[in-house]
């Protein structure tokens, strides 16, 4: 049989022996009654990594920015994000379904605005205009390549948003991949972040969740908002002790994957028929366009995956690839060498 090197997303990555261990011994309670003792160290860790003042532990990325926009929003505003933003892409229409709002996308180079275009974005008062209740950002920005944003621009998109009143919510559910990236700490990118949503699931290699950060009024909010999407868990110790793992024990060995991307995406640029743009490759994610294949994406995946290399169609003719925990350098000198091998059949 094949052997499968699955390069698809972090989110494959299996929950370390030490996360096991905790899980199987975690000290529990009824979480919707804030009687979990395990959740509620969770919670206080995260606070305290991303500079907030109370966290919310939630099953999901995706629910823990759909709770930020139902927390901040209300229905008939408007929501500033760009188009490639998961929060916008890849959340079922949740921000016009669930909470009723509509979404004005501003185009970027590599997913943050300049101050400009917040501004030039923002409603002013009109009878016939909704009024704008939202600013989202995400760092690193999946879709752009795992792209990096530094602080300063951030803040400089909140200081706008700020100037008229409306809160700014920071999708990272790689933080910590930029954070490492950036040789900063995550509270360091999330200081004038309103709320930030970070995922425990992909790189940090727990089983299952996400965090949801902000003020003390805005999490105790989130938390009626979490229930009404049915986000309430009882014994969620269970889980959130292999979270507290992960927040412990598996941040700085990120640059790991890092490095290994930095090698990956190198290695596919001298394969013939593959461009990347070396560029962009600053975080765990590397996008090789393998359009000198003369192959549709859907017929690569199926290519590659027939050799053992598992990867994700990122466009017309696009791959993604993501290094994560379950990866080494044997990986990916063989995805290379499975690369190269479809490379000389094909051209």
């Amino acid at each position: 049989m094949t052997k499968l090197v699955d390069f698809r997303s972090d989110t494959v990555t299996k929950p370390t022996a030490e996360m096991r261990k905790a899980m199987a011994e975690a000290e529990v309670g009824d979480d919707v009654y804030g009687e979990d003792p395990t959740i509620n160290r969770l919670e206080e860790l995260a606070a305290e990594k991303v500079g907030k003042e109370a966290a919310l532990f939630v099953p999901s990325g995706t629910m823990g920015n759909q709770i930020a926009a139902l927390t901040h929003t209300t229905p008939g505003q408007e929501v500033i994000t760009d188009p490639r933003m998961h929060i916008f892409m890849y959340e079922v229409g949740g921000l016009a379904k669930l909470g009723g709002v509509q979404t004005r996308t501003i185009e970027t180079a590599d997913g943050c605005y300049t101050p400009d275009q917040v501004r030039s974005a923002i409603r002013g008062e009109n009878i016939h205009f909704p009024e704008t209740g939202l600013v989202c950002l995400e760092n690193t920005l999946n879709r752009a390549g795992g792209v990096v944003i530094a602080p300063e621009r951030m803040n400089a998109v909140a200081d706008v948003a700020h100037e008229f009143g409306i809160p700014v919510h920071l999708d990272g559910a790689r933080l910590f991949n930029a954070a490492v990236a950036l040789g900063v700490e995550a509270k360091v990118i999330c200081e004038k972040m309103d709320s930030v949503q970070f995922c425990l699931s992909k790189g940090l290699a727990a089983p299952v969740g996400s965090i949801l950060a902000g003020s003390s009024e805005f999490v105790k909010r989130a938390r009626k908002m979490r229930k009404v999407l049915g986000g309430g868990m009882r014994q969620a110790g269970i889980l959130g002790a292999a979270g507290i793992i992960a927040l412990t024990q598996m941040v700085d060995r990120l640059l790991e994957d890092h490095q290994r991307a930095e090698r990956l995406a190198v290695g596919l640029a001298e394969i013939a028929g593959v461009s990347v743009d070396l560029e962009k490759v600053q975080s765990n994610i590397v996008v090789a366009d393998c359009g000198g294949w003369g192959k549709d994406v859907d017929s690569l995946i199926e290519i590659l995956a027939k050799r053992g290399l598992m990867v994700t169609p990122f466009g017309p003719q696009h791959l993604r690839m993501v290094l994560h925990k379950d990866l080494d350098d044997a990986d990916v000198e063989e995805a290379l060498r499975i690369m190269s091998e479809v490379s000389r059949e094909l051209i």
